[in-house]
């Protein structure tokens, strides 16, 4: 990656999301900072996690919020966790919903005053309990456009946590990225039943590559491990992994929290209900999201279509299929 394209390509983010921040701060920062409570089901380290600790820790540093967090916090003990932060005052509640579902609005429930936005696969609830999707689906479309071209066994693999509806669309999308361009191609995709497992996450990418595999996609933090093992290339997701990566992870599809919290933040100070889908803050037209990749690895007339698709996507005249199938 060459320093010059690797500033660009975080400048992009960073301009994009501080469009999304400017209609919310000024009115925001006047006030005193909001009290705020992560809540993160496995260690801030964990790609999603560390997408949403980093946003909330730098709207801290601004002095928009108060912000406490617990990770590595369990199912079955998140909903406690929910309640002593409300019990504590803060006035927002940021965390994940996926495996506690209904706890997690039973919940909300019990505390109509506070404000619950929380990565989810439902709905939002009433008018305290708002809903955001990790939705960086457009990034690995486009990641896999470069991926079906570079491709020499005609066999990618893709390595997720677990077949719920956000990860199957972002493999799916990667999927359809890659068969877009070179429809004849097989991509072998894995769970591994947990959200964080970095060594369980590497022996499936070992499994793929032994079937053939030579590039992979790595939905869960430990596939590219398995990709440097061998000597293949690998795909990141969420957060940009070349720099730990720098001769295996080509490519990134990213995503980012801030455009999210900024809307929530905004909602709460404003005393507007927050049980609404935030998922839509973070797409790549609305400068959420996007891929990072390393120019030259991929052919030339890969990156150009690529490139044409992402104008295109931001342009909103293409979209990305939202398949939430279990890939087959």
């Amino acid at each position: 990656m060459t320093h010059e394209f690797k500033l660009s390509r975080r400048a992009l983010i960073a301009s994009a999301t501080a469009v999304g921040a400017s209609a919310f701060l000024p009115s925001i920062a006047r006030a005193a900072p909001l009290k705020v409570a992560g809540i993160h089901g496995s260690p801030v380290e964990n790609a999603w996690n560390s997408v949403l600790h980093a946003a909330l820790q730098e709207a801290a540093k601004e002095g928009v919020i108060e912000y406490v967090f617990s990770e590595g916090v369990s199912g079955t003990d998140y909903g406690r966790a929910m309640r002593e932060y409300a019990e504590q005052g803060n006035k927002l509640i940021i965390g994940e919903a996926y495996a506690v579902e209904s706890e997690a609005r039973e919940v909300a429930g019990e505390y109509p005053e506070t404000a619950f936005v929380l990565g989810s696969s439902g709905k939002q609830a009433g008018d305290n309990f708002g809903v955001f999707g990790t939705w960086n689906h457009d990034g690995a479309y486009l990641a896999g456009m470069l991926a079906g071209k570079m491709t020499k066994s005609n066999t990618v693999g893709a390595v997720g946590a677990m077949p719920i509806p956000e990860v199957n669309m972002l493999i799916n999308a990667f999927g359809e990225g890659v068969k877009a361009v070179n429809p004849n191609a097989k991509v072998l995709v894995s769970f591994i039943g947990t959200f964080f497992d970095p060594p369980k996450a590497r022996e499936a990418g070992l499994a793929q590559i032994d079937a053939g595999a030579d590039i992979l996609f790595g939905e869960r933090i430990g596939t590219a491990d398995a990709a440097k093992e061998r000597g293949i290339k690998a795909v990141g997701s969420l957060i940009d992994y070349t720099p730990r990566y720098p001769e295996t992870v080509f490519a990134n599809a990213l995503w980012g929290f801030r455009p999210i919290l900024n809307a929530a933040i905004a909602d709460v100070a404003a005393g507007k209900p927050v049980g609404k889908d935030y998922t839509a803050f973070g797409l790549l037209k609305e400068g959420g999201s996007d891929i990072a990749f390393v120019k030259g690895v991929a052919p030339a007339d890969a990156e150009a279509a690529m490139e044409a698709k992402r104008a295109e996507i931001k342009a909103g005249t293409f979209e990305v299929p939202r398949n939430m199938n279990e890939p087959k």
